[in-house]
């Protein structure tokens, strides 16, 4: 047994000690949960995720439930510093640890790889599954370029060669397709694609950005899909940049767009109608991307923002005699050759994107934003 009031006061003071102020699986700051089995200060979500961990995990509130003096002592001794040396002895550096903000299953995932199966630790077990590598062959359910129906399809991906095939039956000798790792992103959208296992591959074909969509009926399918093509991307720059410290790559392996979203559009003279289009904000290539769909193969255009002291600004509302369609929130972003001019469904949205243009606007341009630019402006012409 034990007092409440006092137990319920030491579990709080160890939230403020070290790693135990963040959720030890996603990183949120303040958890109010714990895994008393394993011995995590854990946040609410990932507390659900334990839940499901039949005979590894189980969980209380700190400050709602009652704690016996011999589970807060089992708290004092492990923590979340003890118990990320234990369980992420050797994770990969391309293996992907999940965010506060990522989708259900990668969080899922990695609390399975760490505490289940315990994929990371110093102990080896017959159980042990064998570590992710950037080859892999099987089957994902693709959408079609033009119907949008999900087909099973067999994928290849091929580390060495650097490139993922994808056949429209298994025993095809040649490829319907071809993805080279070295101009690939892979990002989790479940809501964009209606599926919790949704996985968005964007990639260069013929100079025109391609996005493919697809998913794994299975969760940890799909994961492992996903830090194997962070593998074979880790590869490929690490043979790219030789010199580049892991620190510096492992960002570039894969990446969430800044922001997503519906805005309507108008054309170069501002006099064009306004057309709602879907958006995506690339913060790493700097483009601004717009398709009629969200889940269009192929962009319709793509605007390059570069740095505010090479003539790019970003400005609240609508230039003088320029109304909105449906929308009359306004965003003008100016670039040395024009002005590209937006609106937005609600003040809220317009705030959400004048802050993400200007985190793009303020990030000091690199050599190969030099490159990029030239190649969209080649285009334009």
């Amino acid at each position: 047994m034990g007092d409440r009031d006092r137990n319920k006061k030491i579990l709080l003071e160890l939230l403020k000690e070290g790693e135990n102020s963040r959720c030890a699986d996603c990183g949120t700051a303040d958890p109010d949960w714990a895994s008393y089995t394993i011995g995590v200060f854990i946040c609410l979500n990932c507390s659900g995720i334990h839940r499901n961990l039949s005979g590894i995990s189980r969980v209380k509130s700190i400050r709602l439930d009652f704690w016996d003096d011999d589970l807060v002592e089992q708290m004092r001794s492990h923590g979340n510093w003890m118990a990320r040396k234990h369980y992420e002895a050797n994770v990969p550096p391309f293996y992907y640890k999940p965010q506060a903000s990522d989708c259900v299953v990668l969080k899922e995932q990695w609390i399975r790889a760490k505490y289940e199966r315990e994929e990371f630790t110093d102990i080896v077990t017959e159980q042990r599954e064998s570590p992710i590598s950037g080859d892999r062959v099987g089957y994902l359910w693709k959408r079609g370029k033009d119907k949008g129906n999900f087909q099973k399809r067999s994928f290849r991906l091929l580390e060495k060669e650097g490139v993922i095939q994808y056949y429209a039956k298994e025993e095809d000798k040649e490829p319907k397709g071809v993805i080279h790792v070295s101009e690939l992103n892979a990002t989790f959208q479940p809501e964009k694609i209606g599926n919790p296992n949704g996985l968005q591959i964007t990639y260069l074909k013929d100079g025109r950005t391609r996005s493919m969509f697809v998913y794994h009926k299975n969760g940890k399918d799909i994961v492992d899909w996903f830090n194997a093509i962070r593998a074979a991307r880790f590869r490929y720059l690490k043979n790219a940049f030789p010199t580049t410290s892991d620190t510096e790559l492992i960002p570039k392996l894969t990446r969430n767009y800044l922001k997503e979203g519906y805005m309507e559009k108008t054309g170069p003279t501002q006099k064009e109608p306004f057309k709602r289009r879907w958006f995506t904000l690339d913060i790493q290539d700097r483009k601004l991307l717009y398709f009629k769909e969200p889940l269009d193969a192929y962009a319709q255009g793509e605007v390059f923002i570069g740095h505010s002291q090479y003539g790019y600004n970003i400005l609240e509302g609508l230039p003088p005699g320029v109304k909105g369609n449906k929308w009359n929130l306004g965003i003008t972003i100016e670039t040395p050759e024009r002005k590209f001019v937006f609106t937005c469904k609600d003040a809220q949205d317009l705030k959400e994107w004048i802050v993400a243009f200007k985190e793009v606007i303020f990030k000091p341009m690199c050599s190969q934003d030099y490159t990029v630019e030239a190649s969209l402006r080649r285009k334009q012409r």
